[in-house]
């Protein structure tokens, strides 16, 4: 007779668990499961990065921003520092027009947790974010220019935002750069040694667009200007605009309490000629210190401008400037001296641009004092100067000398009428006033310099 074999089935009975022994059960799994979680992390924490969380990032960038294309090279992490770095960045348009690529990127102190988990963006988050890039290029492929930042360093928690090696310069060289327009440009170059926003309000800047900055710090600032008056000006260029409209076109609120440049150089050319000698200007160790700096026209404030340096890396000279940023007419305040100077200087700027030569002559000394209300300056000028002999020769250029305008025909008019003006024994001497309108096209600094001429212009009798 065959046996059969019983198997009993019992069926799980949870009555018979003690809810101590299941919790203790449960929470071993759920521990073991966190525990290999963390190590995946910490031991191949990169390659889950680079396999998922990269291409995560780039997807959500490319549905935000259709128009950019986004490539990021190996990504790295580390737990005990909360430190996400990026071996390289690159982002361009998808038309050619602009690339921006970074050597080095790496961002520390977000909690990533709460970026996950929320579900809605609070700037909060980023309160003690560090965000720091090495060789950052911006190229702006249709303008052919380029900026360079050598590094990048911003601290939320800090408040602060510094940059290093800034430089702004054509991607070609002049040759190249005047060649592409059939009117005249102007070609800008740019090299600071550092940048430094101290006090930024980085949460009012996320939350509403505000920039706020309690000080910024320019640090050795070269600006090389090279203007090409072989080519005429383009009449359909729009009209300049002054400091009050610049700062009303921006729609975001801008609170900047100063703003200081220290130990600067500028460098101003003119040629009239392909590859003929410029024109050259020069202002050398120049400090500016601006205070005030706003556009909010409910608080509005009058912008201070205080700056001292060498004209021609000779003449010291000191300038004062009161702008009411806010208002809808152009109007300020402005005054300066100018020191003992050799205007024999000069000839680097007048023998190439007027065909002139200051063979002698030294200006003692000059103060004016300006008033602009509605493009209208008022005002008057006291220059001294001795023993001025110049040679002039009868060529007629006929060009607009754009921000130095005529400053060689005064010269040479100003020597010859009147050779010497000093206070006489009884400490009179000819006092010139400033009378002039503001014409459309010119610029804000070319408006300054032909408002103080017509006071020039007055003292020597032309």
């Amino acid at each position: 007779m065959k046996s059969t074999l019983h198997i009993e089935n019992d069926k799980f009975n949870w009555r018979k668990i003690s809810p101590r022994k299941f919790v203790k059960t449960i929470s071993i799994i759920v521990g073991t499961i966190f525990l290999v979680s963390i190590l995946i992390l910490v031991l191949f924490r990169d390659s889950f990065i680079n396999s998922i969380l990269k291409s995560k990032i780039i997807n959500a960038f490319t549905n935000a921003y259709p128009e950019y294309s986004l490539q990021i090279r190996e990504m790295h992490y580390s737990i005990w520092s909360n430190r996400l770095e990026c071996d390289s960045i690159m982002l361009n348009t998808k038309d050619p027009n602009f690339t921006c690529s970074l050597d080095s990127f790496s961002v520390s102190g977000i909690n990533w947790i709460k970026i996950l988990f929320q579900s809605d963006f609070n700037p909060t988050i980023l309160s003690s974010s560090v965000i720091d890039g090495q060789n950052i290029v911006f190229n702006f492929l249709k303008s052919q220019e380029e900026l360079r930042l050598g590094k990048l360093h911003i601290s939320v928690m800090d408040s602060v935002i510094i940059s290093d090696s800034i430089k702004y310069h054509p991607s070609i060289n002049d040759v190249q750069f005047f060649a592409n327009s059939q009117f005249r440009k102007t070609r800008s170059l740019l090299d600071i040694s550092q940048i430094k926003i101290l006090g930024f309000d980085f949460l009012s800047f996320l939350k509403e667009d505000t920039y706020s900055a309690r000080k910024i710090i320019i640090h050795e600032v070269f600006a090389d200007v090279l203007l090409n008056k072989d080519k005429p000006k383009d009449e359909n260029e729009p009209n300049p605009l002054m400091p009050n409209e610049i700062l009303s076109s921006i729609k975001k609120i801008i609170n900047i309490d100063s703003l200081e440049i220290t130990n600067g150089r500028l460098k101003y050319s003119e040629r009239f000629e392909i590859n003929a000698i410029p024109g050259v200007i020069t202002f050398n160790k120049f400090n500016i210190l601006v205070s005030g700096i706003s556009n909010q026209t409910a608080k509005p404030e009058t912008t201070i401008i205080l700056a001292n340096g060498l004209f021609m890396n000779t003449a010291p000279m000191k300038v004062f400037m009161a702008i009411p940023l806010t208002s809808k007419k152009f109007s300020l305040r402005y005054s300066g001296t100018v020191g003992k100077m050799d205007v024999s200087k000069l000839n680097v700027f007048l023998e190439p641009v007027e065909n002139r030569h200051i063979q002698s002559g030294i200006i003692q000394s000059a103060y004016y004092s300006i008033n602009v209300n509605s493009g209208k300056a008022s005002g008057n000028l006291r220059v001294a100067y001795t023993d001025l002999s110049l040679a002039i020769s009868n060529k007629d250029f006929g060009f607009d000398l754009g921000l130095f305008n005529h400053i060689s025909n005064f010269i040479g008019d100003m020597f010859i009428i009147r050779t010497t003006n000093i206070p006489d024994e009884n400490g009179s001497m000819k006092i010139g006033e400033i009378n002039y309108t503001r014409n459309p096209g010119e610029y804000f600094f070319q408006y300054l310099w032909l408002s103080l001429r017509s006071g020039v212009a007055d003292v020597v009798g032309f």
